[in-house]
């Protein structure tokens, strides 16, 4: 299954929640909160899902929170959460978490997770010294995520983190802002108490238990 290139507005109403990430999506959900398609405003969400439609919806949820992610990948992630001795709903968000791109956004340095995507992908962001190009590059505690120096004059680089409120940063994540640099402190816990949005993780494991 390829990535999603549609309008991210329908996902946030088709799902009833921002996934997208944009700063408008609240606004205009609330305008038109009933899904989209001829027939959106007709039935709204009173049809009832089956409970592998339940399921389903969390698992597509989780995945476009998280930028769009190919079912693959997202699979991939799930599987080796799942051979962790730790709690499955738990790892699979950790990975998720540690994703270079996610980091990108949870520092601040792009206000969403797809335009953190792009700057990865674009070659604007360093681990330790180096350029790493890889969105779904895992990080490790001690890692130093920065932005590269000819990158920083960028203008909306430099206004996401004008506007970061520093209380919205993880607690496993620091913030030198003069600097264009973040710091990975440790591995992420808790993950789920700061997701934008509800996830039924157990959903998702049962999901792939009958798949």
């Amino acid at each position: 299954m390829g990535r999603y290139i549609g309008p991210w507005v329908k996902l946030d109403r088709r799902f009833g929640v921002v996934v997208s990430g944009k700063k408008s999506a609240p606004r205009i959900l609330a305008k038109r909160n009933y899904p989209p398609g001829q027939h959106g405003r007709k039935y709204g969400r009173r049809k009832k899902l089956t409970e592998y439609g339940l399921r389903l919806m969390e698992k597509q949820k989780l995945k476009f929170l998280y930028g769009g992610l190919r079912e693959k990948q997202f699979k991939r992630y799930f599987d080796m959460a799942s051979k962790s001795k730790e709690n499955t709903g738990e790892m699979l968000l950790q990975y998720l978490e540690r994703r270079l791109d996610n980091v990108v956004y949870r520092l601040g340095f792009a206000s969403t997770r797809r335009q953190a995507r792009q700057l990865v992908a674009h070659g604007h962001v360093l681990v330790n010294g180096r350029k790493v190009n890889i969105p779904s590059y895992l990080v490790e505690p001690g890692d130093v995520i920065e932005i590269k120096e000819k990158s920083r004059d960028i203008p909306f680089i430099k206004e996401n983190l004008e506007n970061i409120d520093p209380r919205s940063i993880p607690s496993w994540l620091e913030l030198d802002k003069e600097n264009f640099r973040g710091k990975v402190i440790r591995l992420p816990e808790n993950v789920q108490e700061y997701l934008e949005i509800p996830i039924n993780l157990q959903y998702i494991i049962e999901f792939y238990s009958k798949v």
